[in-house]
């Protein structure tokens, strides 16, 4: 999926590198969002990034993806790996749901990028994936995230308290959602239009 100059895609083997050397080169940029398991050993955060690391993460992000639970992106910028978008927690029946996560390197962030990427994911969810709701959870401090979610439309539903464990801490998220109705055009189509009407 690409509109212009970005694009999402699966991961392949070979992203290793560059996803390890983004995130390594990102850590101030990225870890004050990062949730961890709170049980787990502590590590540093060049190990938790390594090739190894990302094929560890393939691995489950592939399972979870074929059992239907996951839909993992890469997010490009002019031909380079420069994120991720994460559609977990698929629920199917009556729900027909999922949450959204994602990041970006620093140095591509400002110009549109995760907007777009995430227009594209979840244009996909709803037409072809056939879900109804995407959420996304922000912290109140994450001001670029904020940002993301506020530009695409996504309305502020409430407050989750002691929601992720992040930095140490059981951290309140903002809960921020759409659904397929809200923009039966979709969202691409309404980021062009908001774009067009600050031009």
């Amino acid at each position: 999926m690409v509109d212009g100059p970005v694009g999402v895609r699966p991961f392949r083997l070979r992203d290793a590198q560059a996803w390890s050397e983004s995130r390594i080169r990102n850590e101030e940029w990225l870890a004050p969002w990062e949730g961890r398991q709170p049980s787990l050993p502590s590590s540093t955060w060049a190990d938790r990034h390594s090739p190894g690391a990302f094929a560890a993460m393939l691995r489950t992000m592939r399972r979870e993806s074929r059992a239907g639970r996951s839909l993992p992106f890469a997010v490009m910028y002019h031909g380079s790996l420069v994120g991720q978008i994460t559609v977990a927690n698929v629920v199917r029946g009556a729900f027909q749901s999922a949450s959204v996560g994602y990041w970006v390197d620093r140095a591509a962030s400002g110009r549109g990028v995760i907007p777009t990427a995430l227009a594209l994911v979840v244009d996909h969810c709803f037409d072809q994936v056939g879900l109804h709701r995407i959420e996304a959870n922000v912290r109140p401090e994450n001001t670029p995230s904020l940002r993301v979610v506020r530009k695409l439309g996504f309305r502020e539903e409430g407050t989750h308290a002691r929601f992720l464990y992040i930095d140490g801490a059981w951290r309140d998220h903002l809960t921020f959602a759409v659904t397929a109705e809200d923009f039966p055009d979709g969202l691409l189509s309404r980021l062009a239009r908001s774009r067009r009407h600050t031009e």
